[in-house]
């Protein structure tokens, strides 16, 4: 989708899509991952007394919250405002997002049969999303979107365990002791994602994201056997549709060049992982990240020299995005952000 506002050439210009595709940039592009708004007071102000779920279904303020970090940072893309368990919701599974808990599912995943009584997405289901980008692309004009779903794994985490979990037992338990619910589990969670993928795309989404926050809980050899084919179906659909495709798990350090694989054309890397490390792991594509999140709290001048170290290794990569090795941290201070997006673009070549 173009408009008058943005020519399809314009966004192909972006430092972000010339980044993600390996070709030369102006600058650095940067952007910040899980919502960066959620650390600014406009934010507050919109969110107060609405709960997460209901904020992601209302295109209105959809369009408004992942507007505002644009605003305030000038960063190079947008990243779409919505929660891995939203797709869920929006077919009929019954969920809630609880202040403080995160994600808690009243019916956990257990048999076959609860796995076929979940719909699968189609675009009918979530007609604000697609409200919510075209309204998004009209009003981003150059600045891409980047669209997000929920990788399988960490989607079927919560389905499993009916809320998050720092020992993933229950998910695993079924992965290897049932793996016929887990298959069938894995597969509906995948075409439900890919078709939310599609969703944003069709609207405008210039680029997207697949988020594994719980990938970092498995070996190598079970990630490959278990969750690898999932989430290559998904990326597979989303290359299809011609937009790049970011692979992010948190953890992952032993997985990075299996995510790469999976189909990313960038690979994203939390802060554990030193990007030199993590670009020999990916092969030829690029890469994504990795400050440490807590580094904006030090002084501005640390901060800063750390981020340089981040942008030169960067360049030994087929391309680089710079961002957060993980979400803004909610009491992080906005005009420290400010200082860091300023600094990144800025830094010279």
């Amino acid at each position: 989708m173009t408009t008058a506002t943005a020519p399809a050439q314009d966004l192909a210009d972006s430092a972000f899509l010339k980044a993600v595709r390996g070709e030369p940039v102006p600058h650095t592009p940067v952007w910040f991952m899980r919502q960066a708004g959620r650390s600014l007071p406009e934010y507050l102000r919109v969110r107060e007394g609405v709960g997460m779920l209901e904020s992601c279904m209302d295109p209105d303020l959809v369009v408004e919250i992942t507007l505002q970090p644009v605003r305030r940072y000038g960063v190079d893309a947008a990243i779409f405002f919505s929660d891995i368990v939203l797709p869920l919701k929006a077919v009929g599974v019954d969920l809630d997002i609880k202040p403080g808990i995160g994600p808690v599912v009243a019916e956990p995943v257990r048999t076959l049969a609860d796995v076929a009584a979940i719909p699968d997405l189609t675009p009918e289901h979530v007609p604000f999303i697609t409200q919510a980008v075209q309204g998004l692309v009209g009003e981003l004009g150059a600045t891409p979107l980047i669209g997000f779903a929920g990788a399988p794994f960490t989607v079927a985490s919560y389905l499993v365990e009916g809320g998050p979990s720092k020992e993933h037992a229950r998910t695993k338990a079924m992965m290897f002791g049932a793996p016929e619910v887990w298959e069938a589990l894995m597969a509906k969670i995948a075409g439900i994602a890919a078709a939310y993928l599609e969703v944003q795309v069709a609207a405008g989404a210039s680029a997207v994201q697949l988020f594994d926050s719980w990938a970092g809980a498995l070996t190598p050899a079970d990630y490959v056997e278990h969750v690898m084919p999932h989430s290559a179906r998904v990326l597979e659909r989303a290359g299809a549709l011609g937009v790049p495709r970011i692979h992010f798990g948190v953890g992952t350090s032993n997985l990075l060049g299996l995510m790469g694989q999976a189909g990313a054309d960038v690979v994203g890397v939390d802060w554990r992982t030193p990007l030199t490390q993590a670009i020999g792991q990916v092969g030829d594509r690029a890469v994504q990240g990795n400050l440490d999140p807590t580094l904006v709290f030090a002084p501005t001048d640390v901060m800063t020299s750390r981020a340089a170290e981040v942008i030169e290794a960067g360049r030994a990569a087929r391309g680089h995005v710079f961002n957060l090795g993980h979400g803004v941290i909610p009491s992080t201070d906005p005009d420290q952000l400010a200082r860091l997006t300023e600094f990144v673009q800025s830094y010279p070549l």
